[in-house]
C-alpha cells in the first residue's frame, strides 16, 4: 500500500514538475517575443489544441512541441531517481527491483555466503555503446539536456531561499532560451566522429563516475546483507565492468568506416583513457596528504619511492623537494609524470619512465595501498587509491573494446579477390560448397604463409578487410592487443563463416593474437542452425587450441533480436532465441566451456528492449555464464547513461541481474512441459505474421502507409537505411522498419500475430489455465506479455485508419487494415484475459502517462499526414519538395520524444 502511494505521489509530481517547465517555456517565448505561438502551446497554451488547424506549415510550432515532450520526458527521468529515493528510504534498499540489495537478499535464502561471493567476483559485464541511427536528437541537443537535468535535480533541495530559487528558475529559462535558438534535427548526417564524440562523453565522463558510485551501492548492500566486508575489500575482488563500442568497428552495410578510421579510433580511446587516468592521479596527488612526520613509512614504500625518484633524476629530485615530509603525495606526482610520458610517448629510451600497459600501474597503486595498510590507514586507501585501481582495472589503457564487424557474404567476396589475385583456379569462393569451403580452410590453416606480398591490393572488398586487419596489427603491435573486442561475423550462416576470419587474420600476421571470433545469430533460421556451427566451431583444432591457452575458456556468441523479429514476429523471434540459448549452452557444457552471450538488443521492445531486470529474469535457467554483453544502441544511451544516478542503477540492474542468474546453475526448466504450448503458439503467431507479410501488395501499403520514405531521407545516423540500397524488405535495415511503423502508431513488429494465436489456444479451456499459470509463474512468458501489451498500448487505431488512409486503393487499404485491426483488438482482449488484474491496476504508470501524451501526438500525427500528402504529390523538380521534407523530419523528430521511442 506504501509502496503504491509512493508511486501516486510521484506520478502528481511528474505533472507538477512539468507545468512549471512548460510555464518558463511559455514565459521564455514571450520575452522573445513569440506571443502567438506561446498562446499555441500543447498543456499551457491559450488556444493549445486548436493549432495550425489550417494546415499551414509552422516549424517553430513543431519545435515547440518536441522540446516540450522531450521537457516531459527529463521530468520523468529526474522524478524516477527521487522516487527510488524515497523507496529506499521509507521501504528500504531491498524494495528496488533488480538492485543488489534485492537480489542479495534473494540469494542468500538459497546460498551460502562463500559461493555468492564466489560467483560475484566472477563476473564480467560489459555494455557495448552503438551508433545505430536511432538517436533522433543532436550531440548539441544532449549537452543541453544534461545541464537541464541537473538544474532540475539542484531544484529538488528544499532548503534554498526565495533568492536561490529564483535564481535557479532563471538558469532554466536560460537554457532553455538557448535550447530554443539551437534547433532540433539534424540538417545533415553526423559524421563517424560526431558519434564517436557523443560516445567518449560517456566513456569519460559518466561511466568512471558511475563505477565509484556502483562500487559504494555493492558495498553497503554487501554489508547489511550481514556478509564479510573484507571480502570486497580490494578492488581486484569486485565484479568487472568493461565498455565496449561499435562506432568505428561496425563496418556491416557503412561504407564510411574506414580501415583509417578503425585505426584513428583505437588510438583516441587510448588517449582519452591515458588523459582519464592522469587526470585521476593528479587528484590523487592533491588529497593523499599524509605526513612522515606522524606515521612510520614502511621500508618497501621508501625504497620503492628513493628509486622511482633516481629514474626521473631533476625531475624526480624536485618531486622529493617540492613536497617534503610528504612521501605518499611525492610518489603520486611520479606516477603522474610516468603517466604523462605514457600519454605524450615521452619516454625516451628508457622502459622506467613509462607505463607499458595498465598492470604497470597497478604495480604502482598496488604499492601505495600496501603501505597505506601497513599503517592503518585503510579507510584513506579506500577513499584515494581504490577507486583509481578499480577504474584502470575495469578500463584499462583502452577505455572501451572496440568489435570488429563485417557481413559474411562480405567477407566472401574479399575472398574471392584474394583468390583471384593470388592466382587460383577456381575462386568463386561463395558459389563452393560447405564441404569444400572446409577443405581448402583447414588445408590452409596448416600453414602461415598468406596468400600475397604484405599490403597488395587486389580488390574493393579484400583491401577493406584487409585494411582493417592490418590497422588491428598496427595497433597490436604497438600497445597490445585489449582494446581491441570481437571479431563479429554477422549473418554466420555455417562454420567455414567463422574459419575465413582467421584466414584474413593470418594474412595480416595476428594469427597468435587470440582474439574472440564470434557468430552473430540474426534470422530464425540462423538461430536454429546456430546449434550445429557452435557444435562444429567448438570442435574445430583451431577453437580447441585457442580455448586451451584461456585460464577460464570461454567463447562468445551473439544473439540478434532486430532481424528474428523482422523475420518472423515478436513470439517466434523470443522463443527462438530463448531455445537457442538453452541449446548452445547445453553444447558449450560439453565442451567444458563457458558461453558469453553477446545480446544485440535495441532501444525498442521490437528490437529487444525493455527493462533490463525483466530481461535478465527472463532467461533460460543456467544459461547465464557470469561473462555477458549487450548493446545499448541508439536513444537509449542518453535514456539509461545521460545523468549519473540512472546511470549507476542501469549497471547495478545489469550487473546484480547478472549475478542471479549465473548463480543459478541447475539447467533444468520447471516449465519445459509448455514447451509444446509454446511452440503451437509460435507457429500460429508466426504464420499469422508472414501471411501479412508476404502478402502480394504488402510492400504497396507499407509504403504508403508509414512514412518510411521519410525515415530514408532522415539525417539521424551515419548508416544508409538500407544494408545495399536496393528497395526490398529484406534488405531494408531492422532499425527504419521498426521506426517506421511507430511513427505511424501500428507498431505491429512487437505484436502482430498474436491475437490469432491466443484466440485460437484460449479456445481450449485447459489452455486458458495453462497459459493463465504460465504468465503468473514462468518470468520469460509474462515477460514477453508485458512487452507485447506495452507494444499495443503504444499503438493507437485512430491514427491507424489515418494512416492507412493515404494508401489510394481504398479497398487494398481496407483489407489490410481489417487483417492488422482484427489481429490488434483479439491480441488485446486475450493478453488481458490471461494477464492477472485489470489492465487500468496493472499498468496505472502506462496509462496516465499515454493520457497525458495523447493530444499533443495527435496534433503532430495530422501535421505529419498532412505534409506527407503534399510530399508525396509534389513534383520531384519542385523546389517546394525540399521544403516539404524539411517539415516532415521535423515531424519526426518530435513524434519520437513524444513516443520515447524510434527504431
Amino acid at each position: 500500500m506504501e509502496k503504491e502511494k509512493l508511486h501516486k505521489q510521484s506520478l502528481d509530481k511528474n505533472k507538477q514538475d512539468f507545468l512549471y517547465l512548460m510555464k518558463s517555456f511559455k514565459s521564455m517565448l514571450i520575452n522573445l517575443g513569440e506571443t502567438s505561438l506561446a498562446a499555441r502551446l500543447p498543456w499551457v497554451g491559450d488556444s493549445a489544441g486548436n493549432a495550425s488547424q489550417s494546415g499551414e506549415a509552422d516549424d517553430r510550432l513543431l519545435q515547440a512541441i518536441s522540446i516540450s515532450f522531450q521537457l516531459l520526458n527529463l521530468v520523468e527521468q529526474n522524478n524516477s531517481t527521487q522516487l527510488r529515493r524515497q523507496m529506499e528510504t521509507q521501504l528500504g534498499p531491498a524494495s528496488i527491483r533488480g538492485s543488489w540489495a534485492e537480489t542479495l537478499a534473494l540469494l542468500q535464502q538459497d546460498y551460502t555466503e562463500d559461493h555468492i561471493a564466489h560467483m560475484i567476483g566472477r563476473l564480467n559485464v560489459m555494455p557495448v555503446l552503438t551508433a545505430h541511427p536511432t538517436e533522433a536528437k543532436r550531440v548539441t541537443v544532449l549537452e543541453i539536456h544534461r545541464e537541464l537535468y541537473q538544474l532540475l535535480v539542484k531544484k529538488e533541495n528544499p532548503t534554498w531561499s526565495t533568492q536561490e530559487q529564483a535564481a535557479i528558475h532563471q538558469e532554466i529559462t536560460q537554457i532553455l532560451e538557448r535550447w530554443w535558438r539551437t534547433g532540433e534535427t539534424y540538417l545533415q548526417k553526423p559524421e563517424l566522429a560526431d558519434e564517436r564524440s557523443n560516445l567518449i562523453h560517456y566513456f569519460s565522463k559518466v561511466f568512471p563516475q558511475a563505477l565509484a558510485l556502483f562500487d559504494q551501492r555493492f558495498q553497503y548492500s554487501w554489508q547489511q546483507a550481514g556478509f564479510d566486508p573484507q571480502r570486497f575489500a580490494h578492488a581486484h575482488q569486485l565484479p568487472l565492468l568493461q565498455l565496449g563500442s561499435w562506432v568505428g568497428g561496425d563496418r556491416d552495410g557503412h561504407p564510411f568506416v574506414t580501415a583509417e578510421f578503425t585505426a584513428d579510433t583505437l588510438r583516441h580511446h587510448r588517449s582519452v583513457a591515458l588523459q582519464l587516468h592522469r587526470d585521476s592521479l593528479q587528484g590523487l596527488a592533491k588529497k593523499i596528504s599524509l605526513s612522515s612526520r606522524l606515521a612510520v613509512i614502511p621500508k618497501d614504500f621508501m625504497e620503492q619511492l628513493e628509486k622511482t625518484a633516481a629514474l626521473f633524476e631533476q625531475t624526480g629530485a624536485e618531486a622529493l623537494k617540492r613536497n617534503p615530509s610528504e612521501p605518499w603525495r611525492q610518489f603520486a606526482n611520479l606516477m603522474t609524470a610516468k603517466m604523462s610520458n605514457t600519454l605524450n610517448g615521452d619516454h625516451g629510451d628508457n622502459p622506467d619512465l613509462y607505463y607499458k600497459d595498465a598492470s604497470a600501474l597497478l604495480d604502482d597503486l598496488s604499492v601505495m595501498e600496501q603501505s597505506l595498510i601497513a599503517i592503518g590507514a585503510q579507510q584513506i586507501n579506500r577513499e584515494l587509491v581504490f577507486p583509481l585501481q578499480r577504474q584502470v582495472h575495469c578500463f584499462g589503457f583502452h577505455l572501451a573494446k572496440l568489435d570488429i564487424r563485417q557481413n559474411s557474404a562480405y567477407h566472401d567476396q574479399a575472398l574471392e579477390e584474394i583468390l583471384t589475385a593470388s592466382g587460383h583456379q577456381n575462386p568463386n569462393f561463395g558459389q563452393w560448397s560447405e564441404s569444400e569451403r572446409l577443405t581448402f580452410i583447414n588445408q590452409e590453416l596448416k600453414s602461415k604463409r598468406p596468400f600475397l606480398p604484405h599490403r597488395y591490393a587486389c580488390g574493393e572488398h579484400a583491401d577493406n578487410v584487409l585494411g582493417y586487419f592490418h590497422a588491428l596489427k598496427t595497433h597490436c603491435d604497438q600497445f597490445g592487443y585489449q582494446g581491441i573486442g570481437s571479431i563479429i561475423v554477422s549473418m554466420t550462416r555455417s562454420l567455414s563463416d567463422l574459419l575465413v576470419v582467421y584466414l584474413f587474420l593470418r594474412e595480416v600476421g595476428l594469427n597468435d593474437v587470440p582474439f574472440q571470433v564470434v557468430p552473430l545469430l540474426e534470422t530464425i533460421d540462423d538461430l536454429k542452425a546456430g546449434e550445429t556451427i557452435l557444435d562444429h566451431y567448438l570442435s574445430h583444432p583451431i577453437t580447441q587450441k585457442r580455448l586451451r591457452a584461456q585460464s577460464r575458456p570461454t567463447q562468445e556468441i551473439m544473439l540478434g533480436y532486430s532481424d528474428s523479429n523482422k523475420d518472423g514476429g515478436i513470439i517466434a523471434s523470443r522463443w527462438t532465441i530463448y531455445k537457442s540459448e538453452i541449446q548452445l549452452t547445453q553444447i558449450a557444457q560439453r565442451h567444458q566451456v563457458e558461453l558469453c552471450f553477446f545480446h544485440g538488443r535495441g532501444g525498442t521492445i521490437s528490437r529487444g528492449g525493455g527493462k533490463i531486470h525483466r530481461f535478465m529474469d527472463s532467461m533460460p535457467p543456467g544459461s547465464v555464464s557470469g561473462h555477458i554483453k549487450m548493446t545499448i544502441q541508439g536513444e537509449t544511451i542518453a535514456n539509461q547513461f545521460a545523468n549519473l544516478l540512472n546511470a549507476t542503477q542501469n549497471l547495478e540492474i545489469f550487473m546484480a541481474g547478472t549475478a542471479k542468474q549465473a548463480i543459478k546453475t541447475d539447467t533444468v526448466d520447471e516449465f519445459e512441459s509448455a514447451y509444446p504450448l509454446l511452440e503451437e503458439l509460435v507457429s500460429r503467431s508466426q504464420s499469422t505474421y508472414r501471411n501479412l507479410l508476404d502478402h502480394p501488395d504488402f510492400i504497396r501499403f507499407y509504403s504508403a502507409a508509414t512514412p518510411i520514405d521519410i525515415l530514408e531521407q532522415s539525417k539521424i545516423g551515419s548508416r544508409p537505411a538500407r544494408r545495399s540500397g536496393k528497395r526490398s524488405l529484406n534488405d531494408l535495415r531492422s532499425i527504419p522498419w521498426v521506426f517506421s511503423w511507430s511513427q505511424a502508431r501500428f507498431n505491429l513488429t512487437g505484436w502482430f500475430g498474436t491475437g490469432a494465436a491466443l484466440t485460437y489456444l484460449m479456445g481450449d479451456s485447459n489452455n486458458h489455465t495453462t497459459l493463465c499459470h504460465l504468465a503468473d509463474k514462468w518470468p520469460f512468458f509474462k515477460y514477453l506479455l508485458i512487452q507485447i501489451e506495452t507494444n499495443m498500448l503504444d499503438a493507437d487505431p485512430d491514427i491507424m485508419k489515418l494512416f492507412a488512409a493515404l494508401e489510394t486503393d481504398q479497398t487494398l487499404s481496407e483489407n489490410m487494415l481489417n487483417l492488422i485491426l482484427t489481429d490488434y483488438q483479439n491480441a488485446r482482449e486475450e493478453t488481458d484475459n490471461i494477464l492477472a488484474n485489470p489492465l487500468s491496476q496493472r499498468r496505472t504508470e502506462k496509462l496516465e502517462d499515454a493520457k497525458l501524451r495523447k493530444a499533443a501526438l495527435d496534433h503532430l500525427h495530422q501535421l505529419q499526414l498532412y505534409y506527407l500528402r503534399l510530399y508525396r504529390n509534389a513534383n520531384n523538380e519542385d523546389p517546394i519538395k525540399d521544403e516539404l521534407l524539411n517539415h516532415l523530419l521535423i515531424t519526426v523528430n518530435a513524434l519520437a520524444g513524444g513516443l520515447k521511442s524510434t527504431g
